[in-house]
């Protein structure tokens, strides 16, 4: 950190003179944001170019350059480019380039790259559609939420590249059986069903469905047996190794900390927010999410794999997960409480507390930064998570979770916003 030190005056504070470079102070800006845990003169270079960029937002004439300068502070100043949807911020940027005054033919290769690899997305999604077509769930279950086209886009927004279109596919149906199976918890399950569920899921016995499961939850069920056996079984036909234990045990801890969830709703009880944090990072179904998606982007997976992602990532699951629950809970609670959800984040900080909504929304945002800090060193220094390309794809479940939380659920209820971000990184080529 001791370059950070040439900024600073003989009183230990940032120069203000540096305020006159504006692309400086957006670069230490943006940097500040790979901060590990402790590292406070990258705290305070983040609040110094803060303040001086918003300063600069409302000074800037009004001519072309002024604007352009303008719009990149704002979209800095919105979420940081390290915690941004890569995909999505590589068209803002390709779309953003001024290419009057940069190489031509940098701007050409990349609109022509941007385009061929959304053209490898829509292929993925035409054989995801056909699955989802098939399972019928949609119709058979019509109180829970038809999603694909979201879920695809958590599953873009997870792994972009285009050589892992397996991995794409098979996390949009984990996202699709995620999504029914939260409204079962959420809104329609009794108790005593959400616990037969809950045990079965655990117990990963098809006898047992049969015989204890209402139809609803023997047709999910099966659903969801068939499509993590599927991926199970493929990965032992290929690579010759077991991985359905890591798969199915998954899916039961995030059924029990559902189930949890539910009972706290029922009996209106509000626990503290450390103890709903601890059943809130596996609750966000980030750890289903990573767990699938490490086995289908690890080649080859070896006996020496699974044994680093049984003892060596559960830090890095855990950060990336909180992050993903704290940004679901610090936007409106308005969605959630229509579907049942009343306990959250931000309610139970404020029954802990006593503290105000937005003082307790502020406490969320940052335990959200927190946990940043603490998945930027795993994924700098997990140097056996980082053997298998996993770190980044955690730290990409992070950044689509701010995506589709920015403004309110995208999930559960998409904007027009959401709709349009879809659209761009999926459907409309840049022309």
């Amino acid at each position: 950190m001791y370059i950070f030190e040439r900024f600073k005056d003989s009183n230990g504070k940032y120069m203000t003179s540096l305020a006159d470079d504006i692309q400086g102070m957006l670069s230490l800006y943006e940097a500040s944001h790979l901060a590990f845990d402790g590292e406070t003169i990258l705290d305070e270079a983040r609040e110094f170019t803060r303040f001086h960029l918003n300063k600069i937002m409302f000074a800037q004439k009004m001519d072309k350059k002024s604007i352009d300068i303008n719009n990149r502070v704002r979209h800095a100043l919105e979420i940081p480019y390290h915690h941004r949807m890569q995909r999505l911020e590589a068209r803002w940027n390709i779309e953003m380039y001024d290419h009057d005054h940069k190489p031509k033919m940098l701007h050409a290769f990349a609109i022509l790259d941007f385009n061929m690899v959304q053209s490898v997305y829509q292929r993925d999604l035409q054989e995801v559609s056909r699955w989802w077509s098939d399972m019928g769930l949609a119709n058979k279950l019509s109180f829970a939420r038809d999603r694909l086209m979201e879920s695809f886009f958590w599953a873009v927004g997870m792994v972009y590249e285009p050589k892992y279109n397996k991995c794409r596919v098979g996390l949009t149906k984990v996202v699709n059986l995620i999504t029914v199976l939260d409204d079962i918890y959420d809104i329609y399950g009794s108790p005593q069903e959400l616990q037969l569920l809950t045990d079965t899921v655990d117990k990963w016995d098809v006898n047992y469905a049969l015989s204890h499961l209402p139809d609803y939850m023997r047709l999910f069920f099966f659903a969801l047996y068939n499509t993590v056996n599927d991926i199970a079984y493929h990965v032992l036909k290929e690579q010759n190794l077991v991985i359905i234990y890591q798969l199915r045990n998954s899916w039961a801890d995030l059924c029990k900390a559902f189930l949890r969830e539910a009972q706290w709703s029922s009996n209106k009880q509000s626990p503290k927010l450390d103890e709903y944090m601890n059943n809130g990072w596996v609750s966000s179904s980030g750890v289903v999410l990573l767990t699938h998606a490490y086995f289908l982007i690890t080649q080859p997976i070896t006996d020496e794999a699974i044994n680093h992602f049984d003892n060596d990532c559960r830090d890095l699951l855990c950060f990336s997960s909180s992050i993903f629950r704290l940004a679901n809970d610090v936007t409106s609670n308005e969605d959630d409480t229509e579907r049942g959800v009343v306990v959250k984040a931000v309610s139970c900080y404020m029954r802990e507390t006593g503290m105000s909504d937005e003082a307790s929304r502020a406490h969320v945002r940052k335990l959200i930064d927190q946990n940043w800090k603490k998945m930027n060193r795993e994924v700098t220094c997990n140097s056996q998570c980082d053997k298998y390309c996993f770190t980044q794809t955690a730290a990409n479940l992070a950044r689509i979770s701010l995506c589709q939380y920015q403004y309110g659920d995208a999930h559960t209820n998409p904007s027009d916003v959401s709709i349009d971000r879809i659209k761009f990184v999926i459907f409309e080529p840049i022309s």
